[in-house]
Protein backbone atom coordinates (compact mmCIF):
# COMPACT_ATOMS: atom_id res chain seq x y z
CA UNK A 1 0.00 0.00 0.00
CA UNK A 2 2.67 2.54 1.00
CA UNK A 3 4.86 1.98 -2.09
CA UNK A 4 1.78 2.44 -4.27
CA UNK A 5 0.93 5.70 -2.48
CA UNK A 6 4.49 6.98 -2.71
CA UNK A 7 4.65 6.19 -6.41
CA UNK A 8 1.30 7.85 -7.09
CA UNK A 9 1.99 11.04 -5.12
CA UNK A 10 5.75 11.43 -4.74
CA UNK A 11 5.22 11.72 -0.97
CA UNK A 12 7.59 9.75 1.27
CA UNK A 13 5.96 7.93 4.17
CA UNK A 14 7.63 7.20 7.49
CA UNK A 15 5.85 4.21 9.05
CA UNK A 16 5.93 3.41 12.77
CA UNK A 17 4.41 0.01 13.56
CA UNK A 18 2.86 -0.54 16.97
CA UNK A 19 -0.33 -1.77 18.59
CA UNK A 20 -3.37 0.47 18.49
CA UNK A 21 -3.24 1.17 22.22
CA UNK A 22 0.43 2.14 22.05
CA UNK A 23 -0.20 4.41 19.05
CA UNK A 24 -3.06 6.21 20.77
CA UNK A 25 -1.03 6.61 23.96
CA UNK A 26 1.78 8.21 21.96
CA UNK A 27 -0.57 10.47 19.99
CA UNK A 28 -2.16 11.60 23.26
CA UNK A 29 1.24 12.28 24.86
CA UNK A 30 2.25 14.36 21.81
CA UNK A 31 -1.01 16.28 21.38
CA UNK A 32 0.55 19.59 22.41
CA UNK A 33 3.14 19.10 19.67
CA UNK A 34 1.84 16.42 17.27
CA UNK A 35 4.45 14.33 15.47
CA UNK A 36 2.22 11.87 13.62
CA UNK A 37 -0.12 12.67 10.76
CA UNK A 38 -2.31 9.59 10.47
CA UNK A 39 -3.40 6.66 12.60
CA UNK A 40 -3.55 3.94 9.95
CA UNK A 41 -5.54 0.97 11.19
CA UNK A 42 -7.15 0.69 14.60
CA UNK A 43 -9.40 3.70 14.07
CA UNK A 44 -13.08 3.01 14.66
CA UNK A 45 -16.09 4.35 16.52
CA UNK A 46 -14.76 3.03 19.82
CA UNK A 47 -11.40 4.71 19.24
CA UNK A 48 -13.14 7.99 18.52
CA UNK A 49 -15.51 7.78 21.48
CA UNK A 50 -12.61 7.11 23.86
CA UNK A 51 -10.39 9.88 22.45
CA UNK A 52 -12.57 12.42 20.61
CA UNK A 53 -10.09 15.27 20.98
CA UNK A 54 -7.21 13.54 19.16
CA UNK A 55 -8.56 13.56 15.60
CA UNK A 56 -8.98 15.97 12.73
CA UNK A 57 -12.30 16.05 10.92
CA UNK A 58 -11.93 15.02 7.27
CA UNK A 59 -14.10 13.12 4.82
CA UNK A 60 -12.60 12.31 1.45
CA UNK A 61 -14.68 12.78 -1.66
CA UNK A 62 -13.95 9.09 -2.31
CA UNK A 63 -15.92 8.14 0.79
CA UNK A 64 -19.12 8.52 -1.24
CA UNK A 65 -18.02 5.62 -3.46
CA UNK A 66 -18.11 3.19 -0.53
CA UNK A 67 -21.16 1.06 0.28
CA UNK A 68 -23.47 3.11 2.50
CA UNK A 69 -22.92 0.91 5.55
CA UNK A 70 -19.16 1.54 5.40
CA UNK A 71 -19.13 5.28 4.79
CA UNK A 72 -17.69 7.50 7.52
CA UNK A 73 -19.97 7.54 10.54
CA UNK A 74 -19.03 10.98 11.83
CA UNK A 75 -16.37 12.45 9.53
CA UNK A 76 -13.43 11.68 11.81
CA UNK A 77 -12.34 8.25 10.60
CA UNK A 78 -12.27 6.77 7.11
CA UNK A 79 -12.87 3.10 6.33
CA UNK A 80 -10.59 1.51 3.75
CA UNK A 81 -10.60 -2.27 4.30
CA UNK A 82 -12.73 -5.04 5.77
CA UNK A 83 -11.55 -7.46 8.44
CA UNK A 84 -13.43 -10.72 8.86
CA UNK A 85 -14.48 -11.19 12.48
CA UNK A 86 -15.53 -14.82 12.16
CA UNK A 87 -13.04 -17.34 10.81
CA UNK A 88 -13.16 -20.76 12.43
CA UNK A 89 -9.82 -22.43 11.77
CA UNK A 90 -9.80 -26.22 12.06
CA UNK A 91 -6.83 -28.57 12.12
CA UNK A 92 -7.54 -31.44 9.74
CA UNK A 93 -5.11 -33.83 11.43
CA UNK A 94 -6.65 -33.30 14.87
CA UNK A 95 -10.12 -33.76 13.40
CA UNK A 96 -8.98 -37.08 11.94
CA UNK A 97 -7.61 -38.17 15.32
CA UNK A 98 -10.97 -37.33 16.89
CA UNK A 99 -12.86 -39.18 14.19
CA UNK A 100 -14.56 -36.01 12.98
CA UNK A 101 -15.41 -35.11 9.39
CA UNK A 102 -14.30 -31.52 8.68
CA UNK A 103 -16.95 -31.23 5.97
CA UNK A 104 -19.64 -31.63 8.65
CA UNK A 105 -18.26 -28.66 10.60
CA UNK A 106 -20.29 -25.71 9.32
CA UNK A 107 -20.31 -22.95 11.91
CA UNK A 108 -20.83 -21.83 15.47
CA UNK A 109 -23.19 -24.64 16.45
CA UNK A 110 -20.57 -27.17 15.35
CA UNK A 111 -18.34 -25.78 18.11
CA UNK A 112 -20.68 -27.45 20.59
CA UNK A 113 -19.86 -30.99 19.41
CA UNK A 114 -19.02 -33.04 22.53
CA UNK A 115 -15.77 -34.27 20.95
CA UNK A 116 -14.49 -30.68 20.79
CA UNK A 117 -14.87 -29.82 24.48
CA UNK A 118 -11.54 -28.52 25.75
CA UNK A 119 -10.06 -28.56 22.26
CA UNK A 120 -11.15 -25.09 21.13
CA UNK A 121 -9.01 -21.96 21.41
CA UNK A 122 -10.73 -18.62 21.97
CA UNK A 123 -9.37 -15.20 22.86
CA UNK A 124 -10.45 -12.94 25.70
CA UNK A 125 -13.03 -10.36 24.54
CA UNK A 126 -12.18 -8.14 27.51
CA UNK A 127 -8.58 -7.78 26.33
CA UNK A 128 -8.40 -8.67 22.62
CA UNK A 129 -10.02 -6.61 19.86
CA UNK A 130 -10.33 -9.65 17.58
CA UNK A 131 -11.94 -11.74 20.33
CA UNK A 132 -14.30 -8.86 21.09
CA UNK A 133 -15.28 -8.75 17.41
CA UNK A 134 -15.88 -12.52 17.51
CA UNK A 135 -18.12 -12.20 20.56
CA UNK A 136 -20.19 -9.41 18.99
CA UNK A 137 -20.51 -11.56 15.84
CA UNK A 138 -21.84 -14.45 17.94
CA UNK A 139 -24.30 -12.20 19.72
CA UNK A 140 -25.55 -10.90 16.38
CA UNK A 141 -26.30 -14.27 14.80
CA UNK A 142 -26.81 -16.89 17.54
CA UNK A 143 -30.06 -15.68 19.08
CA UNK A 144 -33.65 -15.37 17.95
CA UNK A 145 -33.00 -11.67 17.44
CA UNK A 146 -29.66 -9.81 17.30
CA UNK A 147 -28.00 -9.44 20.70
CA UNK A 148 -30.87 -11.03 22.64
CA UNK A 149 -30.95 -13.29 25.72
CA UNK A 150 -31.00 -16.39 23.53
CA UNK A 151 -27.68 -15.35 22.02
CA UNK A 152 -26.20 -14.94 25.49
CA UNK A 153 -27.53 -18.37 26.47
CA UNK A 154 -25.63 -19.82 23.50
CA UNK A 155 -22.49 -17.92 24.53
CA UNK A 156 -22.77 -19.36 28.04
CA UNK A 157 -22.93 -22.89 26.61
CA UNK A 158 -19.95 -22.11 24.39
CA UNK A 159 -17.90 -20.86 27.34
CA UNK A 160 -18.49 -24.18 29.10
CA UNK A 161 -17.34 -25.95 25.93
CA UNK A 162 -14.04 -24.05 26.05
CA UNK A 163 -13.26 -25.72 29.38
CA UNK A 164 -11.01 -22.83 30.38
CA UNK A 165 -9.05 -22.39 27.14
CA UNK A 166 -9.19 -18.61 26.77
CA UNK A 167 -5.94 -17.21 25.39
CA UNK A 168 -4.54 -13.73 25.93
CA UNK A 169 -2.88 -13.56 22.51
CA UNK A 170 -4.89 -13.64 19.27
CA UNK A 171 -1.87 -14.97 17.38
CA UNK A 172 -1.60 -17.90 19.80
CA UNK A 173 -4.99 -19.10 18.52
CA UNK A 174 -4.21 -19.61 14.84
CA UNK A 175 -0.62 -20.58 15.54
CA UNK A 176 -1.78 -23.15 18.08
CA UNK A 177 -4.31 -24.65 15.69
CA UNK A 178 -1.72 -24.81 12.92
CA UNK A 179 0.66 -26.59 15.30
CA UNK A 180 -1.99 -29.13 16.30
CA UNK A 181 -2.42 -27.89 19.89
CA UNK A 182 -6.14 -27.30 19.30
CA UNK A 183 -8.78 -28.78 17.01
CA UNK A 184 -10.46 -25.43 16.34
CA UNK A 185 -9.48 -21.81 16.73
CA UNK A 186 -12.08 -19.06 16.96
CA UNK A 187 -10.06 -16.54 15.01
CA UNK A 188 -10.30 -13.85 12.32
CA UNK A 189 -9.84 -14.01 8.58
CA UNK A 190 -6.58 -12.25 7.76
CA UNK A 191 -4.03 -14.47 9.58
CA UNK A 192 -5.97 -17.63 8.80
CA UNK A 193 -5.96 -16.89 5.07
CA UNK A 194 -2.27 -16.02 5.36
CA UNK A 195 -1.60 -19.58 6.56
CA UNK A 196 -3.20 -20.93 3.38
CA UNK A 197 -1.39 -18.43 1.17
CA UNK A 198 1.89 -19.53 2.79
CA UNK A 199 1.15 -23.12 1.85
CA UNK A 200 -0.41 -24.69 4.95
CA UNK A 201 -2.28 -27.88 4.03
CA UNK A 202 -3.31 -29.10 7.50
CA UNK A 203 -5.86 -26.37 8.22
CA UNK A 204 -9.21 -25.27 6.82
CA UNK A 205 -11.20 -22.06 7.28
CA UNK A 206 -14.92 -22.28 7.96
CA UNK A 207 -17.08 -19.16 7.83
CA UNK A 208 -20.05 -19.71 10.16
CA UNK A 209 -23.19 -20.64 8.24
CA UNK A 210 -25.12 -18.65 10.84
CA UNK A 211 -23.47 -15.49 9.54
CA UNK A 212 -20.11 -13.72 9.49
CA UNK A 213 -19.34 -10.03 9.97
CA UNK A 214 -16.64 -8.00 8.24
CA UNK A 215 -15.79 -4.91 10.26
CA UNK A 216 -14.26 -1.90 8.55
CA UNK A 217 -10.65 -0.99 9.26
CA UNK A 218 -10.19 2.74 9.30
CA UNK A 219 -7.63 5.53 9.33
CA UNK A 220 -7.88 8.88 11.08
CA UNK A 221 -5.94 12.12 10.77
CA UNK A 222 -4.24 13.28 13.95
CA UNK A 223 -5.49 16.64 15.19
CA UNK A 224 -2.86 19.26 14.43
CA UNK A 225 -1.07 16.94 11.99
CA UNK A 226 2.16 18.65 10.87
CA UNK A 227 1.59 17.54 7.26
CA UNK A 228 -2.16 17.94 7.07
CA UNK A 229 -2.45 18.23 3.28
CA UNK A 230 -0.39 15.08 2.77
CA UNK A 231 -2.45 13.27 5.40
CA UNK A 232 -5.61 14.12 3.48
CA UNK A 233 -4.02 12.78 0.30
CA UNK A 234 -3.24 9.54 2.10
CA UNK A 235 -6.87 9.15 3.16
CA UNK A 236 -7.95 9.95 -0.40
CA UNK A 237 -5.63 7.26 -1.74
CA UNK A 238 -6.80 4.59 0.71
CA UNK A 239 -10.35 4.99 -0.58
CA UNK A 240 -9.44 5.52 -4.24
CA UNK A 241 -9.75 2.91 -6.96
CA UNK A 242 -5.95 2.50 -7.00
CA UNK A 243 -5.77 2.16 -3.24
CA UNK A 244 -8.56 -0.38 -3.14
CA UNK A 245 -6.93 -2.40 -5.90
CA UNK A 246 -3.70 -2.39 -3.85
CA UNK A 247 -5.59 -3.72 -0.81
CA UNK A 248 -7.05 -6.46 -3.03
CA UNK A 249 -3.55 -7.92 -3.44
CA UNK A 250 -3.33 -8.53 0.34
CA UNK A 251 -5.25 -10.84 2.69
CA UNK A 252 -7.52 -7.97 3.77
CA UNK A 253 -10.61 -7.18 1.72
CA UNK A 254 -11.26 -3.83 0.01
CA UNK A 255 -14.06 -1.82 1.56
CA UNK A 256 -15.43 -1.34 -1.96
CA UNK A 257 -16.90 -4.83 -2.07
CA UNK A 258 -17.19 -4.99 -5.86
CA UNK A 259 -13.36 -5.19 -6.00
CA UNK A 260 -12.30 -8.79 -5.46
CA UNK A 261 -9.09 -10.08 -3.91
CA UNK A 262 -6.45 -11.58 -6.15
CA UNK A 263 -5.53 -14.47 -3.80
CA UNK A 264 -7.57 -17.57 -4.73
CA UNK A 265 -7.56 -18.62 -1.07
CA UNK A 266 -10.00 -15.80 -0.26
CA UNK A 267 -13.55 -17.04 -0.76
CA UNK A 268 -15.80 -14.44 -2.42
CA UNK A 269 -18.56 -12.80 -0.40
CA UNK A 270 -21.12 -14.39 -2.71
CA UNK A 271 -20.31 -17.76 -1.11
CA UNK A 272 -20.55 -16.53 2.50
CA UNK A 273 -23.53 -15.59 4.67
CA UNK A 274 -22.41 -12.03 5.33
CA UNK A 275 -24.05 -10.09 8.16
CA UNK A 276 -23.81 -6.38 8.97
CA UNK A 277 -23.09 -5.38 12.55
CA UNK A 278 -24.88 -2.49 14.22
CA UNK A 279 -21.61 -0.75 15.01
CA UNK A 280 -22.97 2.16 17.12
CA UNK A 281 -25.15 -0.20 19.18
CA UNK A 282 -22.30 -2.62 19.82
CA UNK A 283 -19.93 0.23 20.75
CA UNK A 284 -22.53 1.56 23.20
CA UNK A 285 -22.80 -1.82 24.96
CA UNK A 286 -19.15 -2.84 24.84
CA UNK A 287 -18.29 -2.34 28.51
CA UNK A 288 -21.53 -3.97 29.64
CA UNK A 289 -21.05 -7.03 27.43
CA UNK A 290 -17.40 -7.43 28.35
CA UNK A 291 -18.39 -7.47 32.01
CA UNK A 292 -21.13 -10.01 31.28
CA UNK A 293 -18.63 -12.26 29.47
CA UNK A 294 -16.20 -12.01 32.39
CA UNK A 295 -18.94 -12.93 34.85
CA UNK A 296 -19.95 -15.96 32.78
CA UNK A 297 -16.34 -17.14 32.62
CA UNK A 298 -15.90 -16.68 36.38
CA UNK A 299 -19.12 -18.44 37.23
Amino acid sequence: MIPAFEEATGITVELISAGTGDCITRIDSEKENPQADVLWGGANLGTYNSNPDLWESYTSANDANLPTEYQSYNGYYSNYALDGSAALLINLDVFAELGLNPDDFTGYNSLLWPELKGKIAMGDPTASSSAWAELSNMLLVMGTEPYDDAAWAWVETFIAQLDGIILSSSSAIYKGVSAGEYAVGVSYEDPCVSLLVDGATNVKIVYPEEGAVWLPAAAAIVKGAPHLDNAKLFIDFLQSEAGQQAIATTTARPVITTITNTAPEIIPFSEINVKIEDIPYVAEHKAEWQEKWANLVTN
